[in-house]
């Protein structure tokens, strides 16, 4: 949501708050490495109860994740593989964080809660899955209620105000219902190209 509504000024915004990381070439697969480190810090920082410093570590790694992809537009170095390296690399993040969750959790013997951690991993990675198979058919395949920015975002304010609880069971109910509603967006969208269904749609 926030990268639908936002996505064609956030260039804009980084490049006015951070104007040396523009301002030359830099390789913008090493940011997106520096990035995944960061969140693999946090994850780390998670897993031994130090919520806070995960939470900041979040915001770090999240911040290169922007980055990365401005560089590579402002000076033409994007990549096939920059993009497979990016898409690729958040999904480790994004498990492992959860993970260093569900470890510490589990290290306390709240089995319920640990649960409850893994429902929201599984549906975060569903969702990102269900974009990148979809978009093997679909130009552009976006939407639901809870995306990557906005996953990171309730778990790092989770963190910090000390509902980490209450932010897991919001990413396990929402990011359920935005697997539901990729499913179901790709029905209808892939529908259309199954044989016969196109020349319904346009003759009427």
């Amino acid at each position: 949501m926030i990268k639908a509504k936002f996505g064609d000024r956030l260039d804009g915004w980084i490049e006015a708050a951070f104007p040396f990381l523009v301002r030359h070439p830099v390789n913008p697969n090493v940011l997106t490495v520096v990035g995944t480190l960061i969140s693999l810090g946090s994850a780390t920082a998670f897993a031994f109860g130090r919520f806070g410093l995960g939470a900041w570590l979040i915001l770090a790694g999240g911040l290169f994740d922007l980055i990365d992809g401005v560089i590579a537009r402002r000076h033409g170095t994007a990549t096939p593989f920059g993009a497979f390296l990016d898409s690729t690399l958040d999904r480790l993040a994004d498990m492992a964080i959860l993970l260093g969750v569900m470890i510490h959790f589990a290290g306390r013997g709240e089995a319920g809660t640990v649960l409850l951690a893994g429902i929201a991993l599984i549906a975060a990675v569903l969702t990102s899955y269900a974009k990148a198979r979809a978009e093997q058919w679909v130009r552009s395949f976006e939407g639901g209620l809870l995306e990557r920015g906005e996953r990171l975002f309730v778990l790092g304010v989770g963190a910090v105000s000390g509902y980490l609880v209450a932010a897991l069971w919001i990413l396990a109910v929402l990011g359920t219902a935005t697997v539901a509603y990729r499913f179901s967006l790709a029905y209808r969208e892939l529908a259309r190209l199954e044989p016969g269904s196109q020349a319904g749609g346009t003759a009427g």
